[in-house]
């Protein structure tokens, strides 16, 4: 061990513990039962198994340890996204893509292209970029995944500029922020501009967040450490005292994290504080009653109505294979084209096709992006790559590879447009398109929605 360290050899990690033992002992804490402790016994915490504490300290460790549950913040809504959980709708068992027959894949598939038909497959290339970010992406310095992530949040910012979204009095909401690099960026291109808020949701602790990098007087940024489906947006403190319209984005927010922040935007913003004996507004109406321009600024002018605005959202898709029939938005529309659950839960697992067709491109895909905030996009991407969940033993010499890469996108445009759908419905004008090359990220499909202008009454004349 190294001088003044703990002598316990850690054979997962092949190396010594780095923890500093108390003076005269050769362990620290934790390993502290390897020597005679006067007979003091350790055990595991049982808040966290993976730590332990003398026995004769629990009650007092119970009472600091950082695995307590901790009070809920007063943004805290139990389920409040997590859309309606009907029972008789989900299966209690899902039988993998591995243990179909021929026959009942080939049902599957002829169902998906019945459904497909007369969609929108061909998505718009809009390949954009942003100034602010073009002294970094000229840097020699940056390496091939910090170049593949600049160029990812340039286009994200300038499709934000071209929906108008980037201007004053206004608060971005980043779902699934991890390091909160992508407003990092908005903040800086929004260099000269008044009265911006930011709020980071991420339900994981993070390490090496930028946000302390931001020293500008004009933009606070505030963390919220919270699950998607728990967040009241209307309960943020900062938001009911300044009553900003809010921009939602985010960079490769996962599977059902997508469904569960489109519902925090569009739906609990609007109605979860309005009041606990009022009816909710008719989902046309409701957007319609708390609209303006994109491109308005609220400055001094915001009213009541005004906080409850969403005035765009912005978020780089990820991980179909993630997303979850409960919090799914678009289950009206699956049903609508003869869909349910059942269905759903196979396309969902078949669109990592699109990404992952054959065991031989496993390098290929998963390195395509190594995510550089928290959850890392090769672990993510990992799961799509069993033999069980590919199926590749029941499709071995039936489907080529470009036929199941071609499956797998055909699932994953399905699903995404339910969730335009469902945006629509809610009075928003929404649309997919592809925000970077495949060469830079194979999950380059952008998901852009800003308030539908023909369902804002006209002023009488």
């Amino acid at each position: 061990p190294e001088p003044g360290r703990c002598a316990h050899f850690v054979l997962r990690k092949k190396r010594f513990c780095r923890m500093i033992p108390a003076p005269g002992r050769r362990f620290c804490g934790e390993h502290g039962h390897e020597e005679e402790q006067n007979d003091r016994k350790r055990i595991p915490c049982p808040l966290d198994p993976k730590h332990t504490v003398y026995e004769d300290q629990l009650q007092k460790h119970l009472k600091k340890c950082n695995s307590r549950e901790k009070p809920k913040p007063v943004y805290f809504v139990q389920d409040i996204n997590a859309g309606l959980k009907d029972v008789a709708e989900i299966p209690e068992k899902q039988v993998p893509l591995s243990s179909l027959s021929i026959e009942e894949l080939q049902n599957l598939i002829n169902k998906l292209k019945k459904a497909s038909n007369g969609l929108e497959l061909h998505l718009k290339e809009q390949i954009l970029s942003h100034q602010a970010l073009q002294e970094a992406l000229n840097d020699p310095k940056n390496g091939e995944s910090a170049f593949k992530h600049l160029k990812q949040q340039a286009s994200i910012l300038g499709n934000m500029e071209k929906l108008h979204l980037l201007g004053p009095g206004r608060c971005f909401v980043e779902f699934g922020a991890g390091r909160g690099k992508l407003s990092h960026w908005v903040d800086i291109a929004l260099e000269n501009v008044e009265n911006v808020q930011f709020l980071l949701v991420e339900r994981a602790t993070t390490r090496f967040k930028v946000d302390g990098k931001h020293k500008r007087r004009d933009s606070i940024f505030e963390r919220l450490q919270v699950d998607i489906q728990h967040l009241c947006l209307n309960k943020v403190p900062i938001l009911e005292k300044k009553r900003l319209p809010v921009v939602g984005i985010g960079k490769h927010l996962c599977g059902a994290a997508t469904d569960l922040a489109l519902r925090c935007l569009v739906e609990s913003y609007t109605t979860c504080c309005d009041g606990e004996d009022e009816e909710p507004a008719p989902k046309r109406c409701r957007a319609a009653q708390t609209q303006v321009a994109p491109h308005k600024s609220a400055g001094n002018e915001s009213t009541t109505e005004d906080h409850k605005l969403v005035a765009g959202i912005v978020i780089a898709l990820c991980c179909h294979h993630k997303c979850d029939w409960t919090h799914y938005v678009g289950r009206e529309f699956f049903k609508s084209v003869g869909l349910g659950p059942v269905e759903f839960h196979y396309f969902q697992r078949m669109s990592s096709w699109a990404t992952c067709g054959m065991r031989e491109t496993t390098s290929k895909a998963s390195t395509c992006e190594e995510n550089e905030d928290q959850t890392n996009y090769t672990e993510e991407h990992e799961q799509t790559l069993s033999r069980t969940e590919s199926g590749s033993d029941t499709l071995q010499g039936i489907l080529s590879v470009e036929e199941r890469k071609e499956i797998g996108c055909l699932c994953k445009r399905l699903i995404d447009h339910g969730r335009i759908e469902y945006l629509q419905q809610q009075g928003y004008k929404a649309a997919l398109q592809y925000y970077t090359e495949s060469a830079v990220s194979l999950e380059n499909v952008l998901l852009t929605a800003v308030p539908n202008p023909s369902l804002i009454p006209e002023p009488n004349i």
